[in-house]
């Protein structure tokens, strides 16, 4: 019987004073805090000698500078894989994270009408797609053993609520895939038989309120 293990592990967190919804644009990397999880996840790895023989990234910055403690520590090259992407955002370069009063401007009403697709953004049915297919080839490179997969919250996210046959719509403020957390599936002989859920680095999020409980 052949088990692998594929992590999916949402990047660390970004430098992002003025809380710019940055979705897809160049140049936002890592925080000082958003360094400390990236190494702190490096050091969870290698505490435990994981067996990671496979490493891929988003092609986006802050994906690529959690991915590089990990290529470090185990002496592996970073995969630069575009299906593990962020996804499309119609409100990108806006402020309304920080204020959600943007969102009862008329103009931005016909992008609402619609949370089962979205209607504001990448439907998530192709963010699905996307991920599972690099799911799957993370599978083929590591098979018997564990691969990385460094991504963001909404596509992991869109994963593990496909595995568990939940609906998409859903609250973002409740999503349990928090800064530097780990989705990982485990596989036997191709099956799907765990979904497990882990942060290492609960006690640097800058929101501990977001955590999952003990």
């Amino acid at each position: 019987m052949v088990r692998t293990t594929v992590h999916l592990l949402r990047h660390g967190e970004v430098f992002n004073p003025e809380r710019v919804l940055y979705g897809r644009r160049p140049g936002f990397g890592l925080s000082e805090r958003g360094r400390t999880m990236a190494g702190r996840i490096a050091s969870t790895f290698d505490a435990r000698e994981a067996d990671l023989v496979y490493l891929a990234a988003s092609p986006l910055q802050r994906a690529q500078e959690t991915a590089t403690p990990l290529a470090e520590t185990f002496g592996l090259d970073i995969d630069t894989d575009g299906r593990l992407i962020e996804a499309v955002n119609y409100f990108e370069g806006t402020s309304v994270g920080k204020d959600p009063s943007l969102l009862l401007d008329p103009r931005y009403w016909p992008k609402l009408v619609n949370p089962g697709r979205p209607s504001w953004g990448e439907p998530y049915l192709e963010q699905a797609e996307r991920m599972f297919a690099a799911i799957r080839e993370a599978k083929r490179h590591a098979a018997g053993h564990e691969a990385v997969l460094v991504s963001h919250q909404l596509p992991i996210w869109v994963v593990r609520r496909t595995l568990e046959g939940r609906s998409m719509i859903h609250d973002p403020r409740r999503r349990r895939c928090t800064l530097a957390s780990l989705t990982s599936l485990t596989f036997e002989d191709g099956t799907l038989v765990a979904l497990d859920y882990s942060e290492p680095c609960r006690d640097l999020l800058p929101d501990p309120s977001t955590a999952v409980l003990p």
